[in-house]
């Protein structure tokens, strides 16, 4: 089966939407209550792509996972931190579709200048907590009975990987900078690194 990662588009929201979905209503692993419409997802779409990366994996021409980057915080001296999110298909996941978006988004936030990206995980969730160990992310923590879903309290474990080393050369570069640059190299991943070395 071919395989391809790109940047998504807002017309990827319903097929996004029927992996997201089932996650909201049916999982603990979003804090979401009830799924976003379509033309909610494709406003997220839209608005991550002017700062961060959105990337979809297609396989045979359909949708079987999304990765994206977020703000981590507010406050201006976070800016140079994100939070990542991933979710694959449930008839996909265990097939490399997990590994393959985060090698091609890390080096892309790499290039944008962030220096550490944070995965914050629904726990329990062994599947996501052993990705992301696979991918060098560490635990930093627990937060304890944060969130309140299908009748029990929930915690979150964060997981963190660096990016870079020593202080910052510039504010991050918006991902609408740079998409023109990524769309041409994004396939395959291992070309995306070669915009770091």
């Amino acid at each position: 089966m071919a395989r391809r990662i790109r940047v998504a588009m807002p017309a990827d929201a319903d097929q996004i939407l029927a992996i997201y979905a089932p996650i909201v209503r049916d999982t603990t692993i979003s804090f979401e209550d009830e799924p976003p419409t379509a033309e909610e997802m494709a406003g997220r779409i839209a608005g991550t792509l002017a700062t961060h990366p959105y990337l979809v994996c297609e396989e045979d021409g359909r949708v079987r996972g999304y990765i994206y980057a977020s703000v981590f915080r507010a406050r201006a001296a976070y800016r140079w931190s994100v939070e990542t999110t991933v979710y694959i298909d449930g008839r996909t996941r265990r097939s490399g579709v997990g590994r393959a978006l985060y090698e091609a988004l890390l080096p892309i936030l790499r290039r944008q200048g962030f220096h550490s990206a944070f995965a914050g995980i629904a726990l329990p969730n062994a599947g996501s907590v052993g990705l992301h160990e696979t991918l060098e992310f560490r635990s930093v923590g627990v937060c304890q009975d944060v969130g309140f879903k299908h009748g029990q309290w929930r915690d979150v474990g964060w997981w963190r990987l660096g990016l870079s080393e020593g202080p910052p050369a510039a504010d991050p570069i918006p991902f609408a900078a740079l998409a023109a640059e990524i769309e041409a190299i994004i396939q395959p991943s291992s070309a995306i690194r070669n915009l770091v070395t």
